[in-house]
């Protein structure tokens, strides 16, 4: 038997497989609050109880993961995030009662303002407060995957500025000082963040402002590849 006749004559369905879905934590920065995307399960297991959106992978549907995550995020939510990052693979027998499963965790950020209208015509789908996530009672382990994520997530806001991604196009100095401040859980001191952020040549001034507590202030971007930069220590140094 050649390796074209044993894979004619293959059986998956003859072995045990896992169930395998995506899932997906989103980040966004609104009313001055760190916040993730949630959907209402409206079926069982877990019915009623606030989950990440996500779904099956579908052999004839998705040529990979991500196409299956994109996919999913749209029908549940309608909301595209501008990129995505694998944050890692969670699996095991009792995870879920239909039987083993495993899922593939992605995260990204978003800006509010992207996405607010698609929220808007989607029922049971709903922007929740990081801090008040945290206390829910989530379906299946998405507890346990949104920690995860937040725990990258704040090294991300030590390291780099890529929370910036879930500011408007252009932005303010503190409004990116406070996002970095909301990730972390703390202040960081305002002279040593901009010399910091202005020394790495992160950001591009536009040249307009925009009146901030009665003064103007200054409109920045980030530049193309800034997202990619690392600080050398962190920012609370």
């Amino acid at each position: 038997m050649n390796e074209e006749d044993y894979i004619a004559r293959y059986k998956k369905r003859n072995f045990d497989a896992p169930l395998v879905t995506v899932d997906a934590v989103l980040f966004t920065y609104h009313e001055n609050t760190l916040k993730t995307l949630l959907v209402k399960r409206s079926a069982y297991p877990e019915k009623g109880k606030w989950a990440l959106p996500g779904g099956f992978v579908s052999e004839s549907e998705d040529d990979g993961l991500e196409a299956t995550l994109i996919r999913k995020l749209k029908e549940k939510t309608g909301v595209i995030p501008p990129y995505v990052e694998q944050l890692y693979t969670f699996g095991g027998p009792s995870r879920d009662r239909r039987g083993w499963s495993i899922t593939v965790a992605y995260t990204a950020l978003i800006a509010h303002q992207s996405c607010e209208i698609s929220i808007d015509t989607v029922s049971d789908v709903n922007w929740l407060p990081f801090s008040k996530v945290c206390q829910l009672p989530l379906a299946f382990d998405h507890l346990d995957i949104v920690n995860r994520a937040h725990e990258r997530l704040v090294q991300k806001a030590l390291y780099s500025i890529v929370p910036a991604y879930v500011l408007p196009e252009t932005f303010t100095l503190p409004e990116l000082q406070h996002v970095h401040e909301v990730i972390i859980g703390k202040p960081l001191q305002k002279k040593s963040f901009r010399r910091r952020i202005e020394q790495a040549n992160l950001l591009v001034d536009t040249g307009e402002k925009r009146a901030e507590k009665g003064r103007p202030a200054a409109l920045y971007r980030m530049r193309e590849d800034s997202a990619a930069y690392n600080f050398i220590r962190n920012l609370e140094l």
